[in-house]
């Protein structure tokens, strides 16, 4: 199985906001002033980190000052709401991760629709996997051995994750689900107290952002069992992915983009896809990606960015579904 804000085969084209309603005329100067960053997760993360190396890129080849605005919160829906409700004057551009296409399926309700209310833009980056790690009490040194301990042991093997819907509940969910295990799930309010609490042997073990745990690996303090790519990082090379360990095709990444407000002028669309693109080819962006387990990758065009997120809010459906998730 391979999911995990991933490309659907036989996507369904569809148009964007802005080609229907766009309601301003672009101004030849864009930009005029500083660009706006709404980031939904604290300062001092990697997608902070994301955005300011993107944000340097964009002030030096455009111009302008890019300022970050974190807006964390409800599983990333202050800061999209924010956005959806923002005038589409091209000087508020929000920075999210792939939680974006999985919070219709997730959600009961929302204040905004995320195709009707939204441009995309432009992939900017994503990380190709995640470490499954547990505390070095559980008496597991594999993957292999880990599916056999849970299955001895149904619903008493603590799994942590930064909430529902999101990347860290869904890989443990498509995990569980192809390995045929149970295990209970302990929501956190972010991805910091669940590091603290899988070091203390508080939880057992969760999917973790690589460059978030790697030092606690290395000093023993957590075990790496395997990566949730389909090749293993480069970081810990000797870590296997789960699909040569234990179940075979098993693929779980997530990846980060720009929006627009609906109704922004196309020709903003198309120049912050450019620079987008220029922004994450550049040498030291591409490093200091490397370092938090990022890749750099842009879209080829708004247009396949339009159709990739189409393509994986159905893929986050289809797994809602086969996991049995209720709506919150």
């Amino acid at each position: 199985m391979r999911y995990g804000q991933c490309l659907c085969a036989g996507v369904i084209a569809y148009c964007f906001a802005q080609a229907a309603c766009a309601q301003l005329v672009a101004q030849p100067d864009y930009p005029s002033k500083p660009l706006r960053f709404i980031i939904p997760f604290a300062a001092g993360g990697p997608v902070d980190v994301l955005g300011r190396g993107i944000g340097q890129k964009f002030t030096a080849s455009m111009g302008q000052q890019v300022l970050l605005d974190n807006r964390p919160g409800a599983n990333t829906i202050l800061a999209l709401d924010l956005v959806a409700k923002s005038p589409p004057d091209g000087y508020v551009i929000l920075l999210a991760s792939g939680a974006f296409t999985t919070l219709a399926s997730f959600n009961k309700t929302l204040p905004f629709d995320p195709l009707r209310d939204f441009t995309p833009v432009t992939m900017n980056a994503r990380i190709p996997g995640f470490l499954l790690v547990t505390h070095p009490s559980v008496p597991a040194r594999s993957v292999k051995e880990l599916i056999a301990v849970a299955k001895a042991n149904p619903d008493k093997l603590n799994y942590g994750s930064s909430g529902y819907g999101g990347v860290q509940h869904l890989a443990m969910s498509l995990f569980a689900l192809s390995a045929g295990t149970k295990m209970t799930h302990i929501v956190y309010k972010g991805a910091a107290p669940l590091s603290v609490d899988l070091v203390a042997g508080h939880v057992e073990t969760a999917f973790m952002v690589p460059a978030g745990v790697l030092e606690y690996v290395r000093a023993g303090r957590l075990r790496a069992l395997g990566f949730s790519g389909l090749k293993r990082w480069n970081k810990l090379p000797d870590v296997p992915t789960i699909d040569e360990a234990a179940i075979k095709h098993y693929e779980y990444y997530t990846w980060y983009g720009f929006w627009y407000p609906a109704g922004v002028p196309a020709a903003y669309v198309t120049k912050l896809h450019a620079e987008t693109v220029k922004a994450v080819a550049a040498p030291d962006v591409l490093k200091r990606f490397d370092d938090l387990g990022f890749e750099g990758i842009a879209s080829d065009k708004p247009a396949d960015f339009a159709k990739f997120v189409q393509g994986d809010m159905l893929a986050m459906k289809k797994l809602a579904a086969q996991i049995g998730f209720v709506p919150q």
